[in-house]
């Protein structure tokens, strides 16, 4: 396979099958026209270590730690008609929503490759970040949001 640019890694967000924290209805990021944020990033999964040195050992013995995955963050070019609604409506549910983040590698064609698709599970909202305004510049406006995750699953 040859490489792929960063355009070409897009992440859709909808949400969990179960919601255990609240009865409100949790808007789904990836309905209509825009089911793709065009930034993707964190989802690193690490272990931390101790280093045990025995006593008189120069070389330490390493024990890990179960493995945790890190924060996830995406991020696509704001639109107030669309996204607008979706944002307002996700706000009050930062810290009880729970959404299932899949990142896909795309063709050449926009279409997701098989078998190239990381799935986040059950990631919880921890943060929402609207869009920025400067009223001397001429570019595109963000927002972003961040989840706080579990597990990753996928196939490489």
């Amino acid at each position: 396979m040859a490489k792929v640019s960063q355009r070409q890694i897009v992440a859709s967000v909808t949400p969990s099958a179960s919601q255990p924290n609240t009865k409100t209805a949790v808007p789904d990021f990836a309905l209509g026209s825009r089911k793709y944020f065009s930034q993707v990033s964190g989802g690193e999964t690490q272990a931390q270590v101790e280093k045990v040195y025995d006593g008189g050992s120069s070389t330490p013995e390493v024990l890990p730690a179960p493995i945790s995955v890190g924060d996830v963050t995406v991020t696509r070019h704001y639109d107030p008609e669309i996204d607008g609604p979706l944002v307002s409506n996700a706000r009050p549910l930062v810290g009880k929503a729970r959404y299932d983040i899949s990142v896909f590698t795309l063709d050449a064609d926009n279409q997701p490759l098989a078998g190239r698709t990381r799935v986040y599970p059950r990631a919880l909202l921890t943060s929402i970040t609207e869009p920025d305004g400067d009223s001397s510049s001429g570019g595109p406006a963000n927002f972003s949001m961040t989840f706080s995750c579990e597990n990753v699953v996928g196939t490489a």
